[in-house]
């Protein structure tokens, strides 16, 4: 089953995920205008599976396509009307199985019998383009020694260390950031700004994303690219903490 959408010129969802994977979702620099928007105190919607009002940036919103297919909008910006799902494996699972989205939208809506696992591969893919755009925008560096200078001069926004590294070099950084691992909210209390420390990727993930061989700490400066990542990397670590989640998450 093709998802697909009519993208516009602006839209970084160009590549819809299908019924056999997910495409990576390129991340544009139009794609950060609304990342201050959503971090601050912003519209609330409801859940089609939970119910529960919850902030925008802690939910993932779908459009129904010109074909009747459901689409992910993990940027917010297809036009269309949203249908909001709380970025939980559980609540995807629920509005999956009960048929909510159609329900929601009131007509006739078909999906993908995989979605969680391929909204797990999009986020993932779209935490990684950011990486690689901070990296390109001189706004992250890589290697223990660089972080930890950046560490001392209070720049990091966000700590990154690969799953697969060291437990020593990550536990003496991550005291050093005095920061606590995303627990799968994207909001944070707007008096204590602390470092993000997201330990979700690889070291060969984090290296591809940073054009090096081998990475296993690496760290954003602050700005839009930074914001986003703890966005994407917050709803990312809320999916993938259900206990349907696979070997490869």
């Amino acid at each position: 089953m093709a998802m697909t959408a009519r993208p516009t010129a602006e839209d970084p969802n160009r590549e819809a995920i299908s019924a056999t994977g997910a495409a990576s979702v390129p991340v544009e620099e139009a794609d950060l205008a609304a990342v201050d928007e959503t971090a601050a105190e912003g519209p609330s919607r409801r859940c089609i599976a939970t119910r529960q009002v919850k902030p925008k940036e802690e939910l993932l919103r779908f459009v129904v396509g010109p074909e009747n297919e459901l689409v992910p909008d993990l940027a917010g910006k297809l036009p269309g009307r949203g249908l909001w799902v709380s970025a939980e494996r559980a609540a995807l699972d629920l509005a999956l199985q009960k048929n909510l989205f159609a329900k929601a939208a009131k007509a006739p809506v078909r999906v993908s019998p995989r979605l969680a696992d391929e909204i797990v591969l999009l986020l993932r893919n779209r935490c990684l383009d950011l990486i690689g755009l901070a990296r390109r925008a001189g706004q992250a560096v890589a290697g223990y020694e660089k972080v930890d200078a950046w560490l001392e001069r209070g720049t990091v926004s966000v700590l990154l260390e690969a799953r697969d590294g060291a437990a020593d070099g990550k536990r003496r950084l991550a005291a050093k950031a005095g920061a606590h691992h995303i627990k799968g909210t994207a909001t944070e209390p707007a008096s204590r700004p602390s470092i993000a420390v997201i330990d979700l990727f690889t070291a060969a993930e984090l290296a591809a994303a940073l054009g090096r061989e081998h990475v296993v700490h690496a760290a954003l400066s602050e700005g839009g690219l930074a914001r986003a990542l703890r966005l994407d990397a917050a709803r990312l670590k809320a999916l993938i903490a259900g206990p349907d989640t696979g070997p490869n998450h």
